[in-house]
């Protein structure tokens, strides 16, 4: 049992935060730009591919810092020549369009690199285990994963609340003009930030690859759960996303260890509830993968700007 405990709640950890490193991205271009991108889970496709493919290349360490410029600048390119002429015809047209273009995303993924999984491994650097509890060895490349997503959490925090760059970003958001008026070039600082937020998603795809599978549908499995992180957490809260992702994390983890259900706490129903009978014998990790969207449905009840926000947009 113990055992049990330990590594789902360091499995649920470094879920949490692989979700953070996704939704920091999104919550970044949110909070600054006022766009929600739904094709933000593309980037991270994008990065974990391009991630795989200079890998073959050149090896896994210059991936990790090239894969993430090459889908910074498309995400960059997008903002410029795309997005910018979309925001002047309002929110529903900035969600079209980025719904439009997951789907092209991923159109061209599956051109280049097909509809199956591709072999994109851990380096051998970090393929070994880091320590064993009980009798299960603990990856070590887990451990660098985390300590990543730490480590930018940290650096985006500093970096928005205690810079220079952080300030002049924050204030092109609400007061435009007057930033424009001080010599800086707003819809450079605008693309930029997104530029930077798709950069974001596509370091966590590049990370997440080896340990996860790598292949052409993965934006549409994981892209759903990362607007549940931001809303929970409250929209373009960098602090609440970093909750959120831990909560759901942990949340479904711990509800995927646990094989109980309500027939093995209080015995099976009568052979009369044939319908009730199949609901009573549902384990708690069958309904592990709504358990996020349950969570969702209670904070837009109890609390729409979610745990952290302090918008009600």
């Amino acid at each position: 049992m113990l055992e049990l405990v330990i590594i789902s709640t360091l499995n649920g950890i470094l879920f949490g935060m692989l979700l953070f490193l996704m939704s920091s991205g999104l919550t970044v271009i949110f909070s600054m730009l006022g766009v929600l991108n739904f094709a933000h889970a593309s980037f991270y496709m994008l990065g974990a591919f391009f991630g795989y493919q200079l890998t073959r290349w050149i090896g896994f360490w210059p991936a990790l810092l090239i894969a993430p410029v090459l889908a910074g600048v498309i995400g960059a390119a997008v903002e410029r020549y795309g997005l910018r002429n979309v925001h002047k015809n309002g929110h529903v047209a900035e969600l079209l369009f980025t719904f439009g273009l997951a789907f092209a995303i991923e159109e061209v993924v599956q051109m280049i690199w097909g509809k199956s999984p591709v072999d994109y491994r851990v380096p051998a650097l970090l393929d070994f285990p880091a320590f064993t509890i009980f009798s299960t060895n603990y990856p070590a490349y887990k451990i660098f994963m985390l300590l990543v997503a730490v480590a930018i959490f940290a650096a985006l925090l500093i970096g928005i609340k205690k810079t220079r760059v952080g300030m002049i970003v924050q204030a092109a958001l609400t007061h435009p003009q007057m930033v424009g008026h001080l010599g800086h070039n707003v819809g450079r600082i605008f693309m930029l930030v997104f530029g930077f937020g798709t950069a974001l998603a596509a370091v966590a795809g590049v990370i997440a690859g080896p340990a996860l599978v790598t292949q052409s549908n993965m934006a549409g499995l994981l892209g759903p759960i990362l607007f549940v992180v931001v809303v929970v957490g409250g929209l373009g809260s960098l602090p609440g996303a970093f909750i959120a992702s831990l909560l759901i994390g942990l949340l479904q983890t711990f509800a995927v260890s646990i094989n109980g259900s309500l027939a093995s706490l209080f015995g099976p129903l009568g052979a009369g509830y044939p319908l009730l009978s199949d609901i009573w014998n549902v384990t708690i990790a069958q309904i592990a993968p709504i358990l996020p969207y349950v969570l969702l449905v209670l904070i837009l009840i109890f609390r729409p700007m979610g745990l952290l926000g302090t918008r009600e947009t």
